[in-house]
């Protein structure tokens, strides 16, 4: 099993030079990133109708980031060559027997004229011959050297970084966000790749699963039917293979893990980072975990909190995937606190059933009710959760059990959940919009609980005994302030943590609330942000 992400750029160095001259022509401020107005009016020379090049770039722009950069222009320029040929238009194009490599650049009315005219601009500027062989490269390095306003936003990622900084963050700050629901966010936060985490009890195949994927061993990596995975290990890409130890990844400022030093240096001690050259790494980081404890392993505790860190991981990863063996269906009581810890990011919890091929039918069937009857318990949802099953490792699939039908099914079962891990680069983008909008309503709450709490405390005498009454009773205050500010209360943080992060706190030396901190993230979420998804959008909307 492989993903494979269609490579783009499969051109020849002759083609990669022009591309590279008409990628600079095309991008006007020289930032690296072709964005809706220049595209349009460089497309335009294709000639090609609208309906074409909105194909063009929905297929071009894969993670959906509302700029192409040169490789994504580079694909482009490809798509539009194929469609001058007449070649139909799809999502799958790239995946297709096409000779990218000896493919001719599109042909694009009067751009050779333009070209020509910056030449001889820029040659004439120099004071050098008016043809030169050179003048091209000169005419790259002198546009690449414009430098960008640093109030210019030039991708949606970039916006919310900046809607961040000077909307959000103050509010957090202000109202001790980061104390009692998540860290501040850094630039690596928003930067990091799509993350995808997976779960499960020891031997589940985890380790296996990521081996499969990569179609190798990753630095640190063991496999065995005992507890082999130990610690916490993010698999990511890298200029070679290494593995860093936990403390050193977690004050690295280039890497979106500085919140886990919250947990301490023992679980710090449990944790690191392998990286090595990969395709599929280059997209997706993995996170494997180690072994939920079962039966007898669950008397001994361990030195960190687990669930705290799966907690902290499932509200940064894309996707999270539950690996359950056919022979090890009971859900412990530590397996049970770790799926509530996931609460609230349902929509990103998938369930794979491995190993399957070790059961014949009858008896797959039997285990997967088994498995659906167990997680209806612990989920406590009425929406049926996704099941992928197969047997996911290097090994053909044993059809002497599974038989004929059952390897059909396998295969069926694998082709979707490449889909899905393979649509994560291209959601990415919408999911980091979405925990934005999650994180800045959820600091927006906050601010009116703290806000509420510091309004009930005494001016002068009896402090200390309102503040007991404020935390025994959190529960009617939170059903308050849900009341007076029309809040649904879904959003609101769990009542017992909570109490608990409250309790050691003085209340008095809180801040009041500040209607115009809560007015500009409101402002923020009704017109900044839809403003900036309209602005780098799909130009041909």
């Amino acid at each position: 099993m492989e993903i494979d992400f269609a490579p783009i750029t499969r051109c020849s160095k002759e083609h990669q030079k022009i591309y590279q001259d008409w990628f600079s022509f095309a991008d006007s401020d020289g930032d690296g990133r072709l964005t809706g107005g220049d595209a349009t009016k460089f497309f335009s020379m294709s000639n090609l109708s609208r309906e074409d090049l909105k194909l063009v770039w929905a297929i071009a722009d894969t993670k959906r980031q509302g700029f192409l950069g040169l490789k994504e222009f580079v694909t482009a320029m490809q798509l539009i060559s194929l469609a001058q040929a007449g070649r139909t238009l799809t999502s799958e194009i790239l995946n297709v027997e096409v000779d990218f490599e000896n493919l001719h650049p599109p042909a694009m009315e009067g751009l050779n004229v333009c070209l020509d005219k910056m030449k001889r601009k820029l040659a004439k500027q120099n004071g050098a011959p008016k043809v030169q062989s050179s003048a091209s490269a000169n005419w790259l390095s002198s546009k690449s050297s414009k430098k960008v306003s640093s109030n210019s936003v030039t991708s949606i990622i970039d916006g919310l970084k900046k809607l961040y900084e000077k909307k959000v963050k103050p509010l957090e700050v202000t109202y001790r966000f980061n104390d009692f629901v998540s860290p501040l966010l850094t630039n690596s936060d928003f930067d990091a790749k799509p993350m995808v985490m997976l779960l499960g009890q020891y031997s589940t195949g985890k380790t296996t699963f990521i081996k499969h994927l990569l179609q190798s061993s990753y630095p640190g990596s063991h496999i065995g039917p005992e507890p082999t995975t130990d610690r916490f290990v993010v698999v990511m890409n890298g200029p070679d293979e290494r593995s860093v130890p936990g403390n050193t990844v977690a004050v690295q400022a280039d890497m979106p893990f500085n919140g886990l030093t919250n947990f301490g240096t023992a679980f710090l001690s449990k944790f690191e980072c392998s990286q090595m050259p990969h395709p599929l790494l280059e997209h997706i980081t993995f996170v494997d975990t180690p072994g939920v404890l079962s039966g007898e392993k669950q008397r001994t505790q361990r030195s960190y909190d687990f669930t705290g860190v799966t907690s902290w991981f499932a509200a940064k990863c894309d996707l999270i995937l539950l690996l359950f063996d056919p022979h090890k269906l009971d859900i412990s009581d530590e397996f049970k606190r770790v799926i509530g810890s996931l609460r609230g990011h349902d929509d990103k919890i998938r369930v794979v059933l491995n190993k399957a091929d070790q059961v014949d039918t009858q008896q797959l069937m039997r285990v997967y009710g088994a498995l659906m009857w167990s997680l209806g318990k612990v989920l406590n949802t009425p929406e049926v959760m996704r099941v992928y099953i197969g047997s996911f490792n290097d090994k053909p699939i044993n059809e002497a059990t599974a038989g004929p039908v059952g390897k059909a099914l396998f295969e069926r079962e694998q082709d979707d959940l490449l889909s899905d891990l393979k649509d994560i680069p291209k959601k990415a983008c919408a999911r980091r919009i979405n925990e934005f909008v999650k994180r800045a309503r959820a600091a927006k709450i906050h601010a009116y609980i703290i806000g509420h709490l510091k309004k009930e405390m005494p001016a002068m005498m009896g402090k200390a005994k309102t503040q007991q009454k404020l935390i025994d009773n959190l529960a009617d205050e939170f059903a308050k302030i849900q009341k007076e500010h029309h809040l649904p209360p879904g959003d609101f943080p769990n009542v017992e943590e909570f109490r608990e992060i409250l309790s050691s706190y003085n209340i008095d030396k809180f801040e009041k609330l500040k209607p115009k901190m809560i007015q500009s993230v409101d402002d923020m979420l009704g017109y900044d942000v839809p403003n900036l998804l309209k602005n780098f959008s799909n130009p041909y909307d």
